[in-house]
């Protein structure tokens, strides 16, 4: 099956973004891709509490989401909407980074709040308290689609590999990881990081990513590493998609999940190590 990843340079206008989405989703589609994946915080990529205030919504209300699910079912695709930033009723304020797998009937499959928060100092100059502004999830998910068993989880979960071996026990064959990775640690760690889960699990990892300087309307410009990358069972990178917006494709087949963990057996694997001293 085809799979298709859009890679996004996002403002912080959910309006101004919305049209240039639906135009890649469109064009992966028209070119056979059945499941389309685009980035973390497809909707709106800010650094700005007060510009998130002003143009964040609810799930109930989001425009981005509601569009995109009737998308998917035009289309009669499925859809991952890697994340949406939106508003919770959480008594401090504090926002959801959510994705989405949307079926080819528009309906949500399921739905994962990002668990791990980027809460880093990257360097003198940078540094990022996701948590101050999102409230992180509580749960793993796993969900069934008709081509196979898909794990979600978002960005900086990439460095938690046990959710992700958790995930591949439990029946994933794909793992996606849409992302907005820092320059910085992109350059260093985002290729390495992937190959990692996709080498531990034996799954495919499909992920999506923002890319390059994110015009903000108000609040310091965000900058992201881009190459939104497709990684096989194997550990070998499938596809690159660099550092300008568009689509990359990839051919999924499921026999290499199976094939990659019979060669390595080593996830099932439960060795005693004993107690370190």
């Amino acid at each position: 099956m085809r799979a298709a990843l859009v890679q996004l340079n996002s403002s912080d206008d959910p309006a101004e973004n919305l049209p240039t989405t639906q135009a890649f989703i469109a064009s992966a589609a028209e070119n056979g891709a059945r499941f389309i994946l685009t980035p973390e915080v497809t909707n709106c990529v800010s650094a700005s509490r007060t510009r998130q205030s002003q143009v964040l919504q609810t799930e109930q209300a989001d425009i981005t989401l509601a569009a995109l699910r009737q998308q998917a079912a035009d289309l009669n695709i499925w859809l991952l909407i890697g994340s949406l930033a939106l508003k919770t009723d959480d008594p401090d304020g504090r926002f959801a980074n959510r994705s989405f797998l949307i079926g080819p009937d528009g309906a949500v499959a399921a739905w994962y709040d990002k668990i791990h928060m980027f809460d880093v100092q990257v360097s003198a100059k940078e540094t990022y308290r996701e948590s101050a502004g999102y409230r992180p999830g509580t749960r793993s998910v796993l969900a069934q689609a008709e081509f196979g068993k898909v794990g979600l989880t978002v960005c900086y979960d990439v460095r938690f590999p046990h959710l992700y071996r958790q995930l591949a026990q439990a029946g994933a064959q794909i793992l996606t990881v849409p992302s907005a990775f820092s320059p910085v640690t992109g350059a260093a760690h985002w290729g390495v990081l992937l190959r990692a889960r996709a080498i531990e699990t034996g799954c495919y990892i499909l992920a999506p990513a923002q890319t390059g300087a994110h015009h903000a309307v108000r609040g310091k410009q965000r900058k992201t590493y881009g190459h939104s990358m497709a990684i096989g069972p194997w550990g070998d990178v499938l596809a690159d998609a660099g550092t300008e917006p568009g689509v990359i494709y990839i051919d999924l087949d499921l026999s290499e999940v199976s094939q990659a963990r019979q060669r390595i057996p080593s996830l099932f694997a439960t060795p005693d190590y004993g107690n370190p001293k």
